[in-house]
């Protein structure tokens, strides 16, 4: 990889693997879809995929709430079979919890182009319950959005395709 390139977040394909089609490489994306992980990959509007936080599923919105995590982020990813190019936008929003569900704030900031790296991680504990010795951890959580950008990098770069970085919607 070039040193422009690194500056640009280019990840070409890697050397010497075999170059999968367009429908073997969305399979593989897909494929990343998970029950453990707190993302998913599904087809997008905009875009061929859409990577982003499981925010509103009832199995983790709980989780975000108790974090009280504040930043939505969305990967979109545009495959060009005929470069064997994935141009990805990244996109991330600021939000606020009521109740336990998270609701998009009024004053919405929103970033778009491509992150370097985001962490967010955090542990509370609490008594849980009447008795006044059961004092422990009530939750745990642990946010980076490098998380969910490596493996979609490590498929893509793996799949002899090349993953690059765009600025806006109108470049994918």
């Amino acid at each position: 990889m070039g040193f422009m390139d690194s500056l640009k977040g280019i990840s070409r394909a890697k050397a010497g693997v075999s170059i999968l089609s367009k429908e073997e490489l969305l399979v593989k994306l897909l494929g990343l879809n998970r029950e453990d992980l707190p993302f998913k990959i599904e087809k997008g509007d905009d875009a061929d995929l859409l990577a982003q936080w499981k925010i509103v599923e009832a199995s983790w919105y709980e989780i975000f709430a108790k974090a009280n995590l504040e930043k939505v982020h969305k990967i979109w990813l545009s495959l060009n079979e005929n470069e064997h190019t994935v141009k990805v936008l990244e996109e991330s929003y600021s939000i606020s919890w009521r109740a336990g569900v998270p609701t998009f704030s009024l004053e919405m900031q929103k970033f778009q182009g491509r992150t370097i790296g985001s962490k967010s991680f955090g542990i509370g504990y609490a008594f849980k319950g009447p008795d006044p010795l059961s004092f422990g951890k009530v939750y745990q959580y642990h946010f980076d959005v490098s998380e969910m950008k490596r493996p979609i990098i490590e498929i893509v770069t793996g799949s002899g395709w090349d993953f690059v970085p765009v600025i806006s919607k109108k470049n994918l």
